[in-house]
Formats: C-alpha cells, sequence, structure tokens
C-alpha cells in the first residue's frame, strides 16, 4: 500500500508541470506535496538550492506566461524504498514541451525523500541534475 502511494505522489509531482493542449498547469500543488520546509536542489546544469516557493514561483510563471508550452515531464524508471515512515525513491525522467518556439527536451535523474505524515505521504527533499 505504502508503494502505491508513493507512486502516486510522484505522479501528482511530475504531472503539476503538465500544461499540454493549453492546459493549465498545477505548480501550486508542490505546496501540498512538498513539507513547507521542504528542501529542493538542482546539482546541474547549475548548482541551485531552493524553498518549496523558490521553486514554484519562477515555475508557474514560466508554464503560464506563453514561453513554454505542450511541456510535460514523466518519470521513465525508479527504484523505491521503503523503511516503516521513511522513504527514498531514485529515478530517471524525460521532459518536452516548446519553449520561446522551439522544441525543448531533455531527461536527467530525480532523488526524492518522503516521510508518512498524518495526511500521508509527502517529500521532504528533492534533488534533481538535467543530463546535457
Amino acid at each position: 500500500m505504502s508503494k502505491t502511494q508513493i507512486d502516486a505522489v510522484t505522479a501528482e509531482f511530475y504531472g503539476a508541470f503538465d500544461n499540454r493542449g493549453g492546459k493549465a498547469p498545477d505548480v501550486g500543488r508542490i505546496r501540498r506535496l512538498v513539507l513547507p520546509q521542504g528542501v529542493i536542489v538542482c546539482t546541474a546544469p547549475t548548482f541551485t538550492t531552493y524553498s518549496v516557493e523558490e521553486f514554484v514561483v519562477p515555475r508557474e510563471r514560466l508554464l503560464t506566461d506563453g514561453r513554454l508550452v505542450d511541456f510535460s515531464e514523466w518519470e521513465t524508471s525508479e527504484e523505491t524504498r521503503i523503511e516503516g515512515d521513511i522513504a527514498s525513491r531514485f529515478g530517471t525522467y524525460r521532459k518536452s514541451g516548446v519553449l520561446d518556439g522551439q522544441p525543448y527536451d531533455g531527461e536527467g535523474t530525480k532523488t526524492l525523500q518522503f516521510v508518512r505524515t498524518p495526511d500521508g505521504w509527502r517529500i521532504a527533499a528533492l534533488s534533481w541534475f538535467d543530463r546535457p
């Protein structure tokens, strides 16, 4: 059951960025999926650390201002380990869309750290890197 719940939270996380077919992305749901004090880190192409708000706000803008359209991101493989009320997921992903009128795609690796809260599984931290 826990793995199914973690799969669902992960799919909801990736789905938050989807604006294909003119659909409004729901990046704001990241505020619910990630603990308020969660840590978000990108290691490549540029090392950057984010608070939840620092992560959400520019992505909401990018996905709603017309610069990045028909965008989606999806997990392509994963390995999840659950021990009691903590879990770690290591996975690869792909993404594609149209950025500033040009085809845009890529892939990378994400690791998500989960904790079971009274409200269900939530992301405590996530890190990723995009492959060049």
